[in-house]
């Protein structure tokens, strides 16, 4: 008699551990969901060999597998056809303690869960202990879209267990106590003050109703967070995880979307069951894949990136300690051209800033500074560090007032601060480029010249100014040959490294020395393009648009899609040139034309741009890292919906990463699975599987 086989899904979260064994006729043979809870030894993991003493946190995850197999009639392990595994616990460590096949992402899982049971489903909201999950299937792309919740606990189990204990019932109990009709409010902002707030009416009204509008905020929350997805969609939404118990949440989720909310038997353990039907996909697939195909190109040396360093390096340096040269404070949007011109030394406020991410502990030291002067993180982390570190004293300072307006008042702050708001000149930069704002901007940038050269008893020559902008052509002409290389080939260079170019915002624009490091990066590239030859075609990988700055305290995330995921990042907004030829004659109207349309000035032209290389250069995906979590003028919550709403038209779908470009303490745990969750869907949807490339595709 042949065997049965059996294909094993587990979920671990932050809250419970959940498991099923399925056999391939895709029965549930055996199923479990229990919360989890520290050992009694307090150790995270031992020293020695914990697969079986389940005495730290590790080994203990083992010991509780192997009971529920053996609770299924299962000896061990090795009688599993498949194990895959998802969850936000399943952690590098845990694959010592319990082999696994694949680990996939807790969307993808839900998704497989959710369609084993309902084939025809297009709509799925998760919630969990940590985090809140929507899946919608967009019919124009053919794929799976998905949006997950932040830092915030506020829509998540954590919530309902916070209010629970405040009201000393049962989790499991509050539905059956709550008043469908209570019209008490509750914050729906943050978890702690929701939870807090109760203590207000705990003895003031009826349990019931306190339940009822603690379970109406939750359900609020959810869709305040995720729910932005169901926008216009009219069906049913299938409501799964440990908050689907509260059945109060689901009836005000129906009243909240006007959708029908279905609640699946097994909703608590549909993401292991979704692992186990992928775990039974992956058997099918085992011999099929490739693992041999890796697009993402090693990491190079680069002659030019060392150029680039030490122009950088050489910069900074000189506005250190530059003698008595003036300095000049600049954001980084004030043309360079004339401060080169200008002869004077500069620093770019931004860069500078960014600098400290890479040390832990200058940078700890620079926002307890900034918070002593009541900046808090609702600041930008980049004008924390600069009101938290000692800046070099400048002889002028220059910004512009847009697109960052909280960075113009803090700069504005600075130039107090070291006494030069009287020699501190904004430019009143337009949002939209039209004639009236460029003739606006150039007569704007000669009286900031007029205005250097008074405070600093300097004078711009006009040759000086036009053998600058004669130099940024240069500089511009190997630009856009390294980016027309880099648009029409397979990956010539690991986005990681391309990034830390950020073309657009050199402090070089104006020298010799960015002619010749452009110059040579085209040399590079075009080496790398005749090595490659046609080993990888540009249709043969994922091709990846990387929108705003990376998180510069880290380059792993970058690494982990390029690698981890396979799927190149092989352009990025920061590189992108998108001025026309400066005219050396006529400079400051050029230079004008040339701030309006660098790319971040005019939000329209932006997702324009965007939108049109999308359709044009073959990405299939674009991947947004928002920093400051949509209040960043740059890339704020409106900007947002107008690019998703554009690529949508074009079927190429945008990832939003909420993260901080500079202070990695409040990045939210969750982005690693939104990551894995979109590859896998750009696998579907490419491969027709998430697994990835197969043999002789």
């Amino acid at each position: 008699m042949r065997k049965e086989e059996l294909f094993l899904g587990i979920d671990i979260g932050s809250t419970t551990f959940k498991a099923v064994l399925m056999n391939s006729d895709g029965k549930v043979k055996h199923m479990c969901y229990q919360r989890t809870k520290p050992v009694d030894s307090g150790r995270v993991r031992c020293t020695g060999v914990c697969t079986r003493c389940g005495a730290c946190n590790i080994g203990a995850i083992r010991q509780t597998v192997d009971k529920f197999l053996l609770g299924a009639g299962v000896s061990d392990l090795s009688e599993i056809s498949c194990t895959v595994v998802t969850g936000s616990q399943i952690v590098e460590d845990t694959r010592e303690v319990l082999p696994y096949d694949f680990k996939v992402s807790e969307v993808s899982a839900h998704v497989a869960g959710a369609k084993h049971y309902y084939p025809d489903c297009k709509a799925i909201l998760d919630v969990g202990g940590q985090d809140s999950k929507a899946m919608i299937y967009n019919e124009q792309m053919h794929m799976w879209n998905s949006k997950m919740s932040g830092v915030c606990a506020a829509g998540t189990g954590a919530f309902l267990d916070s209010v629970a204990a405040k009201l000393n019932v049962p989790v499991e109990e509050m539905a059956d106590k709550a008043n469908y009709d209570s019209s008490l409010e509750f914050s729906s902002v943050c978890a702690v003050l929701s939870a807090t707030s109760i203590n207000k009416f705990k003895n003031r009204y009826p349990l019931g109703e306190i339940i009822g509008g603690a379970c109406r905020a939750q359900a609020r929350t959810i869709m305040s967070g995720v729910g932005e997805i169901f926008q216009g969609y009219s069906g049913d939404i299938i409501f799964q995880g440990g908050v689907a118990y509260n059945r109060a949440v689901a009836y005000y989720l129906k009243q909240i979307t006007g959708n029908n909310i279905i609640i699946p038997e097994f909703h608590s353990v549909l993401g292991a069951l979704g692992a186990a039907c992928l775990a039974m996909e992956f058997t099918g697939l085992k011999g099929k894949l490739d693992t041999s195909a890796h697009f993402a190109p090693p990491i190079r040396k680069l002659e030019s990136a060392g150029l680039r360093t030490e122009a950088t390096r050489k910069d900074f340096l000189s506005s250190l300690h530059g003698g008595d040269t003036p300095l000049v404070w600049r954001n980084l949007f004030f043309p360079t051209e004339i401060l080169n011109a200008l002869g004077v030394r500069s620093l770019t406020l931004e860069t500078y800033a960014a600098l400290f991410a890479r040390s832990s502990h200058k940078i700890k030291k620079a926002f307890d500074q900034a918070a002593y002067k009541g900046y808090s993180s609702e600041t930008c982390s980049f004008l924390r560090v600069l009101e938290g570190v000692k800046l070099p004293k400048p002889d002028y300072g220059v910004s512009t007032s847009q697109p960052c307006q909280q960075g113009e008042r803090v700069f504005h702050d600075l130039g107090r601060t070291y006494g030069i708001e009287d020699r501190f000149y904004s430019l009143q930069t337009p949002p939209n480029k039209d004639g009236n704002a460029v003739e606006h901007l150039a007569t704007d940038l000669e009286r900031a010249v007029y205005l250097m050269e008074k405070a600093m008893h300097i004078k711009m020559d006009p040759r000086k100014l036009s053998d600058a902008c004669e130099l940024s052509n240069e500089a511009r002409e190997y630009s856009l040959k390294c980016n027309e290389l880099r648009f029409n080939s397979p990956p010539l260079i690991r986005g990681s490294q391309a990034i830390y170019y950020a073309s657009i915002f050199s402090q070089l624009w104006g020298k010799k020395e960015l002619v010749e490091i452009q110059k040579k990066y085209l040399a590079e590239l075009t080496r790398f393009r005749d090595e490659i030859a046609d080993k990888i075609k540009v249709e043969d990988t994922h091709r990846l648009l990387w929108l705003h700055l990376p998180p510069f305290y880290d380059v792993s995330l970058l690494d982990y899609i390029e690698l981890e995921c396979n799927a190149p990042i092989v352009f990025e907004e920061v590189n992108f040139i998108g001025w026309d030829k400066l005219d050396p004659s006529d400079p400051y109207r050029a230079l004008a034309k040339k701030l309006l349309t660098v790319g971040f000035m005019d939000p329209n032209l932006r997702v324009k741009t965007i939108v049109e290389q999308a359709k044009s250069l073959n990405y299939n995906g674009c991947i947004l890292y928002n920093h400051g979590f949509g209040r960043c003028s740059m890339a704020d919550s409106s900007f947002v919906k107008h690019l998703r709403e554009e690529l949508n038209k074009t079927s190429v779908p945008l990832l939003v990463l909420d993260g901080d470009c500079v202070d990695q303490t409040i990045d939210p745990c969750s982005t690693y699975t939104k990551v894995s969750a979109y590859i896998e869907a750009l696998n579907q949807k490419k491969y027709n599987n998430i697994f990835g490339v197969l043999k002789n595709a």
